[in-house]
């Protein structure tokens, strides 16, 4: 059971080799912030459409039950074995995967989700529930991936932010400062000046102007929480590129890189737009989608 008043961190396993790679990163990011782990499997338990086989649906359902109770069993010894101290419990729930994520957002801390998955989350993120999570969450989402599929995410390397001066910009800034500060790595914060490249439209001979110029808003944008993190080392990185292009590039040597769910600017239609599938799809390492502060 979790604490009266506390928020947990909560992720979602469905046996997977990704989901496994998510409790791991859960429970390290749960002893980081002292936060409780909530390990969560949903096992949406529909008829099965066979004639004249009604005898078999209640095989069929303790049948999936059962594969539940054994991932989360697994789930609980990776977290245990990657973060030790950790205070976790699990739950396995019936219903729908995303919903069911989405509605525990709203008294996360964090939501933590595979790259991929299978059973209770299938299609996980080649599908619609990372997107449905992130698009919908009420608190912070993360999909933990690797270089592929099978590769553990990396645990050197920065934190990236996307910054664009977009309210929910400005939401994402602090939470990448926090995650560099617990880490003790640098933060990279990364503006793009346009969505097009900017030969299309013949302005290359002022771009160091523009530079200049946008590498001063980065700065304003980032002084309330470099105020807070003075001890956190700051690259900012003003790129002529796609948003997607450049953020997947900076992703590479990364180990979290952070965006707001929507944006404007250099970041425009983030997070219904290319930039966030994009990220959510292809980088090489844990992606944080950020939604703004709730009235």
């Amino acid at each position: 059971m979790v604490e009266a008043g506390v928020r947990p961190i909560v992720v979602g396993v469905d046996g997977s080799t990704a989901a496994t790679h998510a409790v791991s990163w859960a429970a390290q990011e749960a002893v980081r912030r002292d936060l409780p782990l909530v390990i969560v499997h949903a096992c949406a338990l529909v008829p099965v459409a066979v004639p004249y086989a009604e005898g078999l649906v209640p095989a069929y359902h303790r049948a999936q039950l059962e594969y539940g109770r054994e991932w989360l069993d697994a789930a609980e010894s990776v977290a245990q074995k990657a973060a030790p101290d950790v205070r976790m419990s699990t739950d396995l729930v019936r219903g729908w995967a995303a919903e069911q994520l989405i509605a525990r957002s709203a008294s996360a801390e964090l939501v933590v989700l595979g790259s991929r998955g299978l059973g209770g989350f299938t299609g996980l993120v080649v599908g619609s529930i990372a997107v449905a999570v992130a698009t919908y969450g009420h608190c912070p989402i993360v999909v933990v991936r690797g270089a592929d599929a099978r590769t553990e995410p990396r645990e050197d390397g920065p934190v990236v932010v996307g910054v664009d001066g977009s309210p929910t910009s400005a939401a994402a800034i602090p939470f990448a400062f926090r995650a560099a500060a617990s880490r003790g790595v640098p933060l990279v914060a990364v503006h793009t000046w346009l969505d097009m490249p900017l030969g299309e439209i013949g302005v290359d001979e002022a771009w160091n102007a523009i530079e200049r110029e946008h590498r001063a808003l980065v700065g304003e944008w980032l002084v309330p929480a470099r105020a807070e993190h003075p001890d956190v080392p700051v690259e900012v990185v003003v790129a002529r590129h796609r948003p997607a292009h450049t953020l997947l590039e900076q992703a590479e040597n990364a180990q979290l890189v952070v965006v707001g769910s929507r944006g404007r600017g250099g970041f425009r239609g983030l997070l219904l737009g290319s930039t966030s599938h994009a990220l959510i799809y292809h980088a090489a390492c844990p992606v944080a989608v950020v939604p703004p502060p709730r009235p």
